[in-house]
C-alpha cells in the first residue's frame, strides 16, 4: 500500500509541476501535449518520417518550426493546418507527394519566414497560391515537376530575398516575379538551373543581375551574339553565378562567338574613353571595341545609371537610341545622364584586367565636375581627420580622469597600530612616504604622482611605512590651462591634536 501511494504521489508531483511549467510559459495545458509519433522539444515539432497523409490536429500550437518531411502528403487544402499555429516561423514539407495547393493554404500562417516545398509534385503554381505570407525571406521549390507560373503565384511576397526553382521544367525566365504589383521587392538570390530555359532576356538579365545574383547553369540556352555578349559581360564583371559554373554554361568553347565578331570587332584595346557634352545638347558615344561599319544584325545593349536600352527596338523619339553600328546617342542631355555606360555585345574576345567595355559620360564642364568631387573629398576628408582627433582626446582625457579618481591609494596602518582611514581615497592624491619620514615636504606640500599599486607587506615584516600624510593634502585641478590650483584641503581627524 506505502509503495503505491507513494507512486500516486510521484505522479501527482510531475504532473503538478508540468502544469506549473506550462502556465508559467504561457501555454494553455489543453495543447502541450505531443503526439507519440512526432518529436517535441522546447519550440520545434518535428514529425518527419511517419508515413502521414494527414497533418495530425492535437499538435501543439506553440511550435515555431514544423518538420513534416518524408511523409506521404498530397495536397494543402486550406484548412490543412489549425489556425492556431500563427507562431510558425518555419515550415518543412519536403520529399512529400504534395501536387496541388489550394489558394489561401497559407493565410493562416502569416509569419513564415521559410517554407520547404521541395521534392513533391508540383506541376504548377495557381494565383495566390502563396497569399498572405508578406513576410517569407526563403522559398524552396526544387525538385519538383513546375511547368507553369500562373500570374499573380507570387503576388503577396513582399519580403522574398532567395528564391529556389531549380529542377524543375520551366521553358521560360519568369519575368513575372519582378514586374506584377506586389511580387518581391528585394530578390536577391534567384536560383533556375537544371531547368529547361532556351531563351535568355538578356536585356532584363542586365538589369535585374546589378541587385542581386541569377543562376541559368544546366540550361538548354541558345548560343546566339546577344546571349554570348552577355557571358563576355559577365565574365569581365566577375559575376560570381557565372563565375562559379562556367563549365555548366552553354558556348564554352565560344565557337559561336565567330559569327558575330569577324569583321565588326577592333582590335584596339578596350581603354576607358570619357565624353563630355553641354546640357541641352546631342552627343554620340561608340561601342568599344566595335567598329564603326559594324554588322547591323548584331545586337547591341547599352547598360546606363537608369536603364537598360538596346539596338533592336528604338524609338525615334526616345531620349536614348542605340543605332545599328552599336552607338549609343543621346538626345538633350540632362545632368542625371552624367555616369558609366557599359556596352555589351559579342566581341569574341577576353578582357585583359586593363580593358573595360565602359564609358564615362559627363554632362556639364569636365574641370568644374572635377573640382566639384575634389572638394567634397577634401572636406570629407578633413571632417574625418578633425573627428578622430576629437575622439581621441576625449578618450584620453576620460582615462586621466579615471586613473586619478578611481585608482585607490593603499591603506597602510600607522604607528599608533591603528589602521588609517581610506574611505576617501578615490579622490587624495598620494604623497612621498620619503618625504615623510624624512621629516621633508616642498613648500606647497603637495604632490601629483601616477604610481603602480604594491603587494601588501606582511605582519612579519615589522611595522608598516606610511604611504600618505593626510595632516595635510590638497587636492588640484588638472587639465585646466596646463595649470595647477590650489584645491580644499583634507584633514584626518586621527591626526589633530
Amino acid at each position: 500500500m506505502v509503495p503505491i501511494a507513494g507512486q500516486l504521489l510521484v505522479k501527482a508531483s510531475v504532473g503538478g509541476c508540468t502544469l506549473l511549467l506550462s502556465l508559467c510559459l504561457g501555454f494553455p495545458p489543453s495543447v502541450t501535449t505531443c503526439p507519440p509519433y512526432c518529436l517535441c522539444a522546447s519550440d520545434i515539432v518535428s514529425c518527419s518520417g511517419r508515413n502521414l497523409s494527414a497533418l495530425p490536429f492535437d499538435l501543439p500550437s506553440y511550435a515555431t518550426r514544423l518538420d513534416l518531411s518524408h511523409n506521404a502528403l498530397a495536397a494543402l487544402p486550406a484548412d490543412w493546418i489549425s489556425p492556431s499555429f500563427g507562431r510558425l516561423a518555419t515550415v518543412v514539407l519536403s520529399r512529400n507527394s504534395i501536387s496541388q495547393i489550394e489558394a489561401n493554404a497559407f493565410a493562416v500562417t502569416p509569419h513564415l519566414l521559410h517554407l520547404d516545398l521541395s521534392s513533391n509534385q508540383l506541376t504548377a503554381l495557381n494565383s495566390s497560391v502563396f497569399a498572405g505570407l508578406k513576410e517569407l525571406k526563403e522559398l524552396l521549390l526544387f525538385g519538383n515537376q513546375i511547368m507553369q507560373i500562373n500570374p499573380g503565384a507570387f503576388s503577396d511576397l513582399h519580403s522574398l530575398q532567395r528564391l529556389y526553382l531549380s529542377g524543375n521544367r520551366l521553358t521560360a525566365f519568369p519575368l513575372g516575379l519582378y514586374w506584377e504589383p506586389g511580387g518581391p521587392r528585394n530578390l536577391t538570390f534567384l536560383d533556375l538551373s537544371y531547368n529547361r530555359i532556351s531563351e535568355a532576356p538578356v536585356q532584363r538579365l542586365l538589369s535585374l543581375t546589378q541587385r542581386g545574383g541569377i543562376y541559368l547553369q544546366e540550361n538548354p540556352l541558345v548560343c546566339d551574339c546577344a546571349f554570348i555578349g552577355l557571358l563576355e559581360y559577365w565574365m569581365w564583371k566577375q559575376y560570381r553565378p557565372l563565375v562559379d559554373f562556367r563549365g555548366e554554361y552553354p558556348c564554352r568553347d565560344e565557337s559561336g562567338a565567330s559569327n558575330c565578331s569577324q569583321e565588326e570587332v577592333s582590335d584596339m584595346p578596350l581603354k576607358v574613353q570619357t565624353y563630355q557634352v553641354e546640357p541641352g545638347k546631342w552627343v554620340r558615344v561608340p561601342c568599344p571595341g566595335l567598329a564603326p561599319t559594324a554588322q547591323e544584325g548584331q545586337v547591341v545593349f547599352w547598360v546606363t545609371p537608369r536603364t537598360v536600352v538596346n539596338s533592336s527596338t528604338n524609338d525615334p523619339k526616345a531620349h536614348l537610341i542605340v543605332s545599328p553600328n552599336g552607338t549609343l546617342q543621346i538626345r538633350a542631355a540632362l545632368m542625371e545622364d552624367s555616369g558609366v555606360y557599359g556596352c555589351v555585345a559579342a566581341r569574341g574576345r577576353h578582357y585583359n584586367p586593363y580593358e573595360s567595355p565602359n564609358v564615362n559620360v559627363v554632362v556639364g564642364n569636365l574641370s568644374a565636375a572635377s573640382a566639384s568631387g575634389l572638394a567634397h573629398r577634401s572636406s570629407a576628408e578633413h571632417f574625418n581627420t578633425a573627428f578622430t582627433t576629437l575622439a581621441s582626446c576625449v578618450v584620453s582625457i576620460i582615462l586621466v580622469l579615471l586613473y586619478l579618481y578611481l585608482t585607490p591609494c593603499r591603506c597602510r596602518e600607522s604607528r599608533a597600530g591603528g589602521s588609517r582611514g581610506c574611505g576617501g581615497r578615490a579622490i587624495i592624491l598620494c604623497s612621498d612616504p620619503r618625504e615623510e619620514e624624512s621629516g621633508q615636504r616642498r613648500s606647497n606640500g603637495k604632490r601629483v604622482a601616477f604610481l603602480e599599486p604594491q603587494a601588501e607587506d606582511s605582519v612579519a615584516s615589522g611595522q608598516k611605512t606610511p604611504a600618505i600624510n593626510s595632516a595635510h593634502v590638497t587636492t588640484e585641478g588638472i587639465l585646466k590651462n596646463g595649470s595647477r590650483t590650489v584645491g580644499q584641503t583634507f584633514t584626518d581627524p586621527a591626526h589633530m591634536v
